[in-house]
């Protein structure tokens, strides 16, 4: 396979005796970035073969996320608890990067300082949260703006210069949260009906 020839390549390099030492530690560097890339295309296959699909191969690149499963056809529900998968392990990578000022421009300032006014790391979970309709949404914008319990203490530990950067982070575990909320919401209702 494509990954199998540049981990040997990547080994080529770093046993050569003919190659530098910064040309070793490059292919060091990149070696342990493709393995980490491939532990965490591992984590979701693993993730969306634990939501009920048989089987699923995902990919990565610096460009975008493929997922193929193995389905003759998905419904809407389906594609949806597939790129919810997707997209949470994104939203966290994004953050990340950011830690480690892999953006260019001002795009690293908005990311890595959670500059509010741009609103992007709540895109994640208002999508998130829509899963569950409006209700799920509006929960979503009170606990994002609120910020209780363990928001709030991820809001705070990414905050300014501090080391960890929780743009994202936060706003996925506050979606999951307000859609929780929801559905305890729906089974307390459903169970009130049935007596």
């Amino acid at each position: 396979s494509t990954r199998q020839q540049e981990l040997q390549f990547y080994e080529a390099i770093i046993s050569s005796a003919t190659s530098s030492s910064e040309a070793k530690n490059e292919a060091e560097k990149n070696k342990l970035d493709l393995i980490n890339q491939m532990e965490k295309e591992l984590v979701v296959e693993g993730i969306i073969v634990g939501k009920g699909f048989d089987d699923a191969i995902v990919t990565q690149s610096s460009a975008n996320v493929n997922v193929f499963i193995k389905s003759p056809e998905l419904n809407s529900s389906e594609v949806a608890i597939i790129t919810d998968v997707v997209r949470e392990q994104l939203g966290v990578e994004i953050d990340v990067l950011a830690e480690e000022g892999k953006f260019k421009g001002p795009i690293q300032d908005i990311l890595r300082y959670d500059l509010g006014v741009f609103g992007i790391d709540e895109i994640f979970g208002l999508d998130i949260a829509r899963l569950y309709g409006s209700i799920g949404q509006t929960n979503f914008g009170d606990i994002d703006v609120n910020k209780p319990g363990i928001v709030g203490k991820l809001n705070e530990e990414g905050k300014g210069d501090k080391p960890r950067c929780n743009t994202f982070l936060d706003d996925i575990v506050g979606a999951i949260a307000a859609a929780a909320a929801i559905r305890i919401s729906q089974i307390k209702s459903e169970e009130a009906a049935a007596e």
